[in-house]
């Protein structure tokens, strides 16, 4: 179950109840999450919280080139110079209310002060906007999950909020097993896109196609772990001949 919610605790979340109940978890598991992968380029995306948590949600929005704005009256020395150096909007306050939502395309809330929490969630609800409250999931209408990253190539991980310390160690898991050789190939299929849609007339032709690649014998991947990455485009170039209309 989420951290911040079990019997005893004070409750954190938007149904007030004083000491945790857990009314607002029962479903964290039985929840269904649509995954999807956001293009922040350009877009606002606010923090409020100036702490460790609030640094590590601007960097990750950062790494995704977010246009980041951190409101928090305070903020550590690493967020302080991510402002002076240009790479986010200090807003050196606290959290207005809804006017700090104008035109904003995510929201992450890291604060330790719950009644700002639940502001920023029912704010940001109110505008149909994304928003996520660290460690409190019933103040979420996303969660993040945890990321392994290897060029082009990204893996997420979601226990659905259940353990955070499962999904780091598939996260390793998954690093170690797809490596540098996977984010290769992708990068080499990208650019084979081009030619697919210019060349093979139906979505059917174009599945076969790369499948035909991916799945093939000698299996590419193999091939760049040796270090061999010109067969692998003898690999390609033999499919686009094969595929190629008569």
């Amino acid at each position: 179950m989420p951290a911040q919610a079990y019997a005893g605790k004070e409750c954190v979340c938007q149904f007030r109840r004083g000491i945790c109940d857990q009314t607002c978890v029962r479903d964290m598991m039985e929840t269904t999450f649509y995954i999807a992968c956001l293009k922040l380029t350009g877009r606002r995306c606010v923090v409020i919280g100036g702490g460790d948590i609030g640094l590590e949600k601007v960097e990750g929005l950062l790494a995704c080139d977010g246009d980041v704005t951190l409101i928090a009256p305070d903020a550590i020395e690493p967020l302080q110079e991510l402002a002076r150096e240009g790479s986010i909007k200090w807003e050196q306050r606290e959290y207005a209310g809804i006017e700090d939502l104008e035109a904003t395309f995510i929201a992450i809330a890291a604060t330790n002060h719950t009644d700002v929490n639940i502001r920023v969630y029912e704010d940001a609800e109110k505008r149909a906007m994304l928003v996520n409250i660290v460690d409190v999931p019933p103040l979420c209408n996303f969660i993040l999950p945890a990321i392994v990253r290897t060029g082009p190539l990204a893996i997420a991980i979601s226990t659905a909020g259940a353990s955070p310390a499962l999904a780091k160690r598939i996260k390793r898991e998954i690093a170690d097993k797809y490596g540098t050789e996977y984010a290769r190939l992708a990068e080499l299929l990208n650019d084979t896109r081009g030619w697919a849609k210019g060349t093979l007339p139906t979505y059917q032709d174009r599945k076969v196609f790369f499948e035909s690649i991916v799945n093939g014998d000698p299996d590419p991947v193999e091939l760049l772990r040796q270090g061999d990455e010109q067969a692998v485009l003898d690999l390609i170039a033999a499919a686009q001949q094969t595929a190629s209309p008569a």
